[in-house]
């Protein structure tokens, strides 16, 4: 078995200016086989991000209660995690490598919450659905970064915040999820969006803008329409995510900013 020093460590990612974050709403698994605006979208910002050493996704599908697991599979497998789509949705195919090395840099930020590495998980549809648009040949590694269920927002928060610091060693990160997220009240029928889901996408949207990490933290405390719009917030800790990356004073741009299928929010948002 190979062995690495800290310096083969330290110099498997090399100093880059600030790469950017990105938070996805992914929404509905078919738009990984459809050419709308949401895919389009997707592609051009794609087209547009610096070149990355590594790109690290942190899915509202794969969830770890209790722990943090970082993949290093030397491979990625895709995970068809749904059922009841057309046969062509199982079919899609997103070739991809790990790397062992990025996942123990990643790893050691986060030694004090005995971050796992994890060789069983693969790509779920929260990650290849959305990057076979924003990197759909990729170069460098793609790694997943599980969410601990059981963790208060604010602490998930400081844990995926000690990951700021690699943003300016290549890595390129994305949160992927749905900030407004109630399937059980979709419209499949694409019918308008709901009130609530409007309101609840207008009010979280004025807190990214101007910074209300405590509001944005306390969802449930901070917008009544927070229990309609975000039942359980499984898709919503990614944008946390996302968030804790953020530097102090640092802009994003909102994009795909609306509400499909009446109750999922496709509200996007990229460091500028």
């Amino acid at each position: 078995m190979a062995t690495y020093s800290i310096t083969d460590l330290d110099n498997r990612l090399q100093p880059s200016a600030l790469m950017p974050v990105m938070f996805v709403g992914h929404g509905n698994p078919m738009h990984a086989i459809s050419d709308n605006a949401y895919t389009r979208t997707w592609s051009r910002l794609g087209q547009e991000l610096p070149e990355a050493q590594a790109i690290v996704v942190v899915s509202a599908h794969w969830l770890t209660p209790g722990q943090t697991h970082i993949t290093d599979a030397p491979r990625n497998p895709i995970i068809y995690d749904f059922g009841g789509f057309p046969e062509e949705l199982s079919r899609v195919q997103y070739d991809s490598v790990g790397d062992t090395d990025v996942a123990r840099l990643l790893a050691r930020q986060l030694v004090e919450y005995e971050a796992e590495l994890d060789k069983q998980w693969g790509l779920d549809h929260g990650t290849w659905s959305i990057l076979k648009f924003i990197a759909p040949k990729p170069e460098v590694p793609v790694l997943q970064i599980s969410i601990d269920y059981s963790m208060p927002l604010p602490r998930l928060y400081e844990l995926y915040g000690r990951l700021r610091a690699m943003r300016r060693r290549g890595v390129l990160f994305i949160g992927s999820g749905n900030i407004v997220h109630a399937l059980g009240r979709a419209r499949w029928d694409g019918g308008a969006a709901w009130d609530w889901a409007q309101q609840f996408d207008a009010d979280t949207a004025v807190a990214l803008r101007d910074r209300e990490i405590g509001k944005l933290l306390d969802p449930y405390g901070s917008w009544a329409e927070a229990r309609i719009a975000v039942p359980t917030d499984d898709h919503y800790r990614p944008m946390v995510a996302a968030l804790s990356l953020l530097e102090d004073g640092e802009d994003i741009s909102f994009f795909n900013s609306s509400i499909d299928m009446g109750s999922i929010g496709m509200r996007s948002f990229v460091t500028v």
